[in-house]
């Protein structure tokens, strides 16, 4: 009885020391916290005070985000043949892409007047389409029916004709930009050279950009054909979806044409321009390859 009682007295007052113990941690945490928590704030106030003071110093907030405008480039199909609406195109108020066929009467003469304004030459390569008049290809053409060689040849031969060309877009084509063969050796030359392609895309099966990626070339194509219905009425239109498309997606590559339509053609870009140009930049289609697909290639002039 007398061990049970000692028992008892041990663990009570063990019990008591380790309630005292407790409390004295408590306190102590809690005196800690209360000594502690002052600074800590203090020291946040003061790192936040410093970050503020250094801002209004260097004028930081101050400083607005850069802001970049949407692109659009407007290029310009089948100059070099004295065709209607020539001249209207080069008196537009913007920088357009001027896509020469290569072999005929103003070859040479619309590709300088280009160049001298500034502008970016692309031979307009005529291509073999799946359906169309063969007449309307012009000289030069380039065949699914050819050899690897002549392929080579017909297209060499073109940018040899074409002075400044930076480039190759296809004229008509819709059959060529569907055949791996061929346009596979269309972009071998383009990547010798240091040229880029852009898939007028006259076929929605192209295997243009495709190709292009594969050798490490930018994948450009046309988004928008401003005249397939030929009035000045369809081509504002056409250049207000324009618009849509380039601030939907930062930038626009769009496609006009000089011939029999060509005046009210540029009439429409004209009144486009007068309502696009206070919300995105005109800028050659070279601009734009370098600016979205970081194009650096040297180019080889013949």
């Amino acid at each position: 009885m007398q061990k049970t009682k000692g028992a008892f007295l041990m663990n009570k007052r063990y019990t008591v020391r380790y309630k005292c113990r407790k409390l004295l941690s408590y306190a102590a945490v809690a005196v800690l916290i209360t000594t502690l928590t002052p600074g800590a704030a203090s020291a946040a106030g003061t790192a936040t005070e410093l970050r503020a003071e250094g801002n209004r110093t260097t004028g930081a907030e101050e400083q607005p985000a850069e802001t970049v405008r949407s692109r659009v480039a407007i290029i310009v199909d089948d100059f070099g043949n004295g065709m209607r609406g020539t001249d209207e195109m080069f008196e537009l108020p913007v920088k357009i892409t001027a896509a020469v066929m290569p072999f005929l009467s103003t070859t040479e003469q619309d590709a300088k007047r280009a160049h001298e304004r500034g502008y970016d030459v692309l031979v307009h390569l005529p291509m073999e389409p799946r359906k169309g008049k063969p007449e309307w290809l012009g000289p030069g053409a380039v065949l699914t029916s050819m050899s690897d060689a002549e392929v080579r040849q017909r297209v060499e031969a073109a940018l040899d004709n074409v002075p400044y060309a930076i480039g190759i877009n296809n004229h008509m084509g819709s059959k060529v930009t569907g055949d791996e063969r061929v346009m596979g050796i269309v972009l071998a030359v383009c990547k010798e050279r240091g040229l880029f392609f852009v898939d007028s895309h006259t076929n929605y099966r192209s295997v243009a950009g495709k190709l292009a990626r594969e050798l490490g070339l930018p994948p450009v194509e046309n988004h928008i054909f401003l005249d397939d219905v030929h009035s000045v009425g369809h081509v504002l239109k056409q250049m207000r979806l324009v618009q849509e498309r380039a601030l939907d997606q930062d930038f626009c590559v769009t496609i006009g044409h000089v011939g029999i339509q060509g005046k009210e053609t540029a009439a429409g870009i004209r009144s486009g321009i007068a309502e696009l140009k206070d919300h995105v930049d005109f800028v050659g289609i070279s601009e734009l390859v370098k600016q979205e697909w970081k194009w650096k290639a040297q180019l080889k002039l013949p």
